[in-house]
């Protein structure tokens, strides 16, 4: 990769060329043979003990954790002057993909590799990480994250635990609730967020010996049932002063920058997920048969598989493109810096709406696939014989998980029109542009020698919409934006779309040259079924989004924008979709 290296948010006034993506086809021989270590240990050590899992025999969840320490599987990102890999993005995200097929287990592995071990990573002093990180990476012990509470969920820094130091000053007394703990009824180190003298807001390193600490007793949960999830009671709990992470008040810090980590992870997980259960659907809609006919011959669930095959490539696409981005983006900071993390999470965080599109458009292309996978099995896929029944449940979570997908909708925008009032962004001249184009009919004919012309011109026009609405709504709500959520919410719906479809455009131009020439139909396939479901959902945001912000002749010429910029030519459409879903069952397999 090479050329611009762009800033979160960039994507919606810029141009890329497509050799400056990343893509899965880009993976090195390394990090294949990770995604495969990774599999064969799922397959092998997860998949037959799955149901004793469900039934939440801990035992052996915490023994296959150690079985992946074995392997190295959990420490992605640990320092290697600590013992770790410390890899890149990309390949910890094609691990999280593949981790995602352990279904609940892989709920225990996210929640101890990602927010339970990376605030000791980033934020732990040399004695913190010299007491932990070996024993956490080993998976001799597992950790868990404690900020939810009760009464604050997408509040965070609404959080009633308080923490007081003690008398003789070498320990704080920790008291309150934490909810929703995953890992909560095995864990040995605990990262859990308090107010200092109900006022600062603090991290702490807290282990499951320590006095005071009290595990609650398991939730009866809808799904993730192979995981723990427990309360976590503190009652006076006396923690070290050595055990403060990080520095006291900045807790906030430390939870919001992980958690832009578990977003983009999730991902990833959804991604790995989601073509899971698309291939079990695939399997049975081959073995099932009425009126003599596989049902997967049938337009009606054929037209599924094809929807759901295009999507999960828009997913992959768009995971892949971000890994890229985020890699590059770490590559320029040097590791010889005394503040290295410091700098680490800052380019992280540079991409918070990148985070939160990832997590919020996977985790919707799978809720998508397992119910349609539930329905192709009709009812067999309500009873748990099938493992669609229990895909359905486990699936419902990740909207949940990591920030509510509502919370991340929010976030993105607000995160672009903020760089843009601090002008770290051209947006407001750019949004004049596309106002002036707005108001000038265009009569340009599309060279239809250029790859992939229609989807970029549909990409184009996306663009200036989001531009014309997020100008409008600036322009009318200045800086109470922000307290406008149903606009917000219609603006980042399409700057959600946007980056998908640029992402699986920009992957396939970059990679069709050289696949063979019936890759290349499918290919082609992919992208103009989800381009025609891109445009669609953009143009129904976009509507809404004009009716919430303008009225009169001003709204009438928004809605004529609309209707222009929302255009899309998908001529052979029905074609595709039986193109696709024809190879798709005759794989009975992911195709790309």
């Amino acid at each position: 990769m090479a050329g611009k290296l762009l800033k979160g948010g960039e994507y919606l006034i810029t141009e890329t060329p497509c050799e400056d993506v990343f893509t899965p086809e880009d993976f090195t021989d390394e990090q294949r043979q990770i995604g495969e270590t990774t599999s064969q240990f799922v397959e092998n050590e997860i998949m037959p003990h799955i149901e004793e899992i469900e039934n939440q025999d801990f035992d052996l969840v915490i023994e296959a954790m150690k079985k992946c320490g074995e392997l190295g599987l959990l420490m992605m990102d640990t320092p290697e002057e600590y013992g770790g890999l410390e890899l890149d993005k990309a390949s910890s995200m094609l691990v999280a993909e593949k981790i995602a097929c352990a279904g609940s287990w892989s709920v225990t592995y996210t929640a101890h590799t990602g927010i339970g071990l990376l605030p000791l990573i980033y934020y732990g002093t040399d004695a913190q990480k010299e007491e932990y990180l070996g024993k956490v990476t080993s998976g001799e012990w597992i950790a868990a994250y404690c900020l939810t509470e009760p009464g604050s969920g997408s509040d965070a820094l609404g959080a009633q635990a308080s923490a007081v130091l003690s008398e003789d000053g070498s320990h704080y007394i920790l008291n309150g609730t934490k909810q929703f703990i995953t890992n909560g009824g095995f864990a040995d180190l605990f990262t859990i967020f308090a107010k200092i003298d109900k006022e600062h807001f603090t991290a702490f390193l807290v282990e499951k010996t320590y006095e005071g600490l009290v595990v609650g007793p398991e939730e009866k949960k809808l799904g993730i049932k192979g995981s723990s999830t427990t309360q976590i009671i503190l009652d006076n709990c006396k923690v070290p002063v050595g055990n403060l992470l990080g520095e006291k008040g900045k807790g906030h810090k430390i939870a919001f920058n992980v958690l832009n980590i578990g977003r983009f992870k999730l991902g990833a997980g959804v991604c790995g997920a989601s073509k899971m259960a698309m291939v079990e659907g695939i399997k049975y809609a081959n073995e099932r048969k009425q009126f003599n006919t596989p049902i997967a011959k049938f337009g009606a669930i054929s037209e599924k598989i094809a929807d759901l095959t295009a999507h999960i490539y828009a997913s992959e696409s768009l995971v892949y493109r971000f890994a890229g981005m985020l890699d590059e983006k770490l590559a320029t900071i040097d590791k010889g810096v005394e503040n290295y993390y410091e700098e680490y999470l800052k380019a992280i965080e540079e991409y918070a709406p990148e985070c939160g599109i990832a997590k919020v458009f996977c985790s919707e292309v799978l809720a998508k696939t397992v119910d349609e996978v539930v329905q192709i099995h009709g009812g067999y896929g309500f009873v748990s014989d099938y493992p669609a029944e229990r895909y359905y449940r486990d699936e419902r979570i990740n909207r949940i998980f990591e920030g509510t997908n509502e919370i991340n909708r929010l976030l993105i925008p607000g995160m672009i029109l903020k760089k843009a009032m601090k002008g770290e962004m051209p947006l407001q001249a750019e949004a004049m542009k596309a106002f002036e184009s707005l108001m000038t009919p265009s009569f340009e004919e599309l060279d239809e020698t250029i790859p992939f012309v229609q989807e970029k011109e549909l990409i184009k026009n996306l663009k200036t919409l989001f531009l014309i609405l997020a100008g409008t709504g600036v322009q009318k709500f200045m800086d109470k934006i922000a307290n406008e959520q149903e606009i917000l919410m219609t603006a980042a719906d399409i700057a959600i779309q946007i980056f998908a479809l640029e992402s699986t455009v920009l992957r396939t131009e970059k990679i069709i040259a050289g696949a063979s020439a019936r890759k290349q139909d499918l290919l082609r396939a992919a992208v103009k079924i989800f381009a025609f479901d891109a445009s669609e959902v953009a143009a129904k945001a976009a509507r809404k989004g004009a009716f919430y912000v303008e009225e009169g002749d001003a709204l009438a010429m928004i809605l004529s924008g609309v209707r222009r910029f929302t255009k899309y030519d998908a001529s052979g459409l029905l074609g595709a979709k039986r193109l696709l879903a024809a190879a798709a069952c005759e794989e009975e397999k992911y195709l790309f």
